[in-house]
């Protein structure tokens, strides 16, 4: 896998936390006032936040993401079965799917010739 350096999602570049909770003048947790976060490769937008970074209905850091926006899989991958590639919970709808942990998308295990 290799990395790559991406915006943060969470203060959208910006440096600073985009909800002003502790002061106007705060750093993004995510980013650490850098304006950009790194991921493994590949990725993919991740399906619980949107890509937003921003937990659903707060103003916490996505729990899927960790804020970033993406996160890394394993490639080949497919849909999701369990959450069908919303990357949430369908029990626990305020929580990312425990399959694919928000990615909306599993890792398909290859078979190998001659090996059962």
């Amino acid at each position: 896998m290799t990395g790559k350096v991406i915006t943060c999602a969470f203060c959208r570049g910006a440096g600073k936390d985009p909800f002003g909770v502790m002061s106007q003048l705060s750093t993004c947790q995510v980013c650490g006032g850098q304006g950009a976060v790194a991921v493994e490769e590949p990725a993919v937008r991740c399906a619980f936040c949107g890509g937003s970074g921003v937990h659903r209905d707060q103003r916490l850091t996505c729990t899927a993401c960790a804020g970033k926006g993406m996160i890394s899989v394993h490639s080949p991958h497919t849909k999701c079965p369990r959450c069908e590639g919303t990357g949430v919970d369908p029990e626990i709808n305020y929580l990312p799917c425990v399959l694919c942990k928000g990615s909306a998308v599993v890792t398909v295990k290859e078979s190998v010739p001659g090996v059962a």
